[in-house]
């Protein structure tokens, strides 16, 4: 088998041009593939920050949230109600709005706040500087190191500004995992503090945040909340609906297909029709093979490895490629939010072997047919 494998491999590299653009035209198709899809995957995960941020394991919302940014404020009884559950260790408030801050030079931006339950400060960020404690401070506000920081102007311990008319002093700085997706600076504070100092309707409670006291009992509890005429999801849950809602009820998931689907018939075609011609320029050796007693099982086994060897060589190189300009975007524009997951380069490899498939095939029938007399005839 290795020399027969070895024949195929100095066959396939012979003609340097063909074989140069086999593998050009697969690592564009590659890199475009992933490329799309990895954008897709790093808008959902911002999509999604608040609750993979907050850390809660089940989250209560109207039934007509689509997404985390997008609350709809529920009345205080539903807090009560969910408080009073079999089952439920504790349930805390969460506050989710936006406002507007007022910065020193007069210059307005928008900014989102979220608001910690006054008494355990649940889903608070890890700080990087000052201390949580802080928080209970009069106009006391945590402010996220994230890609939109230097919107604030870079405050630091102490700085002042106006949200909404009202004084907010910096008393800490966060890090957090995941970036938003709005482009909008992030800022922590009580949640008493929250419905006092922005303008709200006449509900205030974003969500509630609730603790089982076993995953068996999850269930149970969103029957609950679900006969309070609410709704409870995990937060795994809420990332899916959240995902759902991006790819079904928006243009984004559409257009995102639409550019892989292209990507992988520019990369089909182009491999498709350069390996035809690879054939049919070597169609001759295959005729000599096959008249000095090469099987057709031997030189279908030739046409498979190349096809695949160039289809594997073309997704290492678009993959690396992509990766490669994933990490200098980052360094270079830090509101970037493509990420290269697994789920990413599984489709995309398993688009590659389609296209393998699909360039073997074509060559497969050509060279099947191919007669030792036709060819020393000519």
């Amino acid at each position: 088998m290795l020399p027969l494998l070895t024949l195929a491999y100095r066959l396939l590299v012979t003609d340097r041009a063909k074989f140069a653009a086999l593998i050009v035209g697969l690592t564009f198709s590659v890199f475009l593939m992933v490329q799309m899809t990895s954008m897709f995957a790093g808008i959902l995960q911002r999509a999604s920050a608040t609750v993979l941020n907050t850390g809660a394991p089940l989250w209560v919302m109207d039934p007509a949230v689509t997404t985390v940014a997008n609350s709809i404020p529920m009345p205080d009884y539903v807090l009560n109600a969910v408080r009073s559950l079999d089952g439920v260790q504790y349930a805390v408030p969460l506050y989710s709005g936006a406002a507007l801050a007022r910065l020193h030079d007069g210059v307005y931006q928008s900014v989102s706040v979220i608001g910690l339950d006054d008494t355990t400060l649940f889903g608070r960020p890890p700080l990087i500087a000052g201390q949580i404690e802080d928080l209970y401070a009069d106009d006391g506000f945590i402010v996220v190191r994230d890609p939109e920081y230097a919107k604030l102007e870079r405050p630091t311990l102490g700085t002042t500004f106006e949200i909404n008319d009202h004084r907010a002093v910096i008393v800490g700085i966060a890090k957090l995992p995941i970036s938003g997706l709005f482009g909008i600076p992030t800022l922590y504070t009580t949640y008493s503090r929250a419905i006092e100092d922005l303008p709200n309707p006449r509900f205030t409670l974003s969500y509630v945040l609730v603790q089982p006291r076993s995953a068996a009992e999850i269930p149970a509890i969103v029957a609950a909340v679900t006969a309070l005429g609410y709704r409870a999801l995990t937060a795994d849950g809420f990332i899916n609906h959240i995902t759902n809602f991006y790819v079904y009820e928006t243009s984004l998931g559409t257009n995102i297909l639409m550019m892989t689907v292209i990507s992988f018939l520019v990369g089909l075609s182009i491999s498709g029709q350069t390996f035809y011609t690879f054939i049919i320029e070597n169609l001759e050796r295959f005729g000599a093979l096959k008249a000095i007693g090469a099987k057709s099982r031997e030189l279908i086994t030739i046409i498979l490895f190349q096809s695949l060897l160039t289809s594997l060589t073309g997704y290492g190189l678009g993959v690396g490629l992509c990766a490669l300009l994933v990490a200098v975007a980052k360094v270079r524009l830090p509101d970037y939010s493509s990420t290269i997951t697994y789920l990413n380069l599984i489709i995309a490899l398993g688009m590659v072997l389609v296209i393998a498939a699909v360039s073997g095939y074509v060559g497969v029938r050509k060279v099947t047919r191919v007669e030792p007399f036709d060819i020393f005839r000519g």
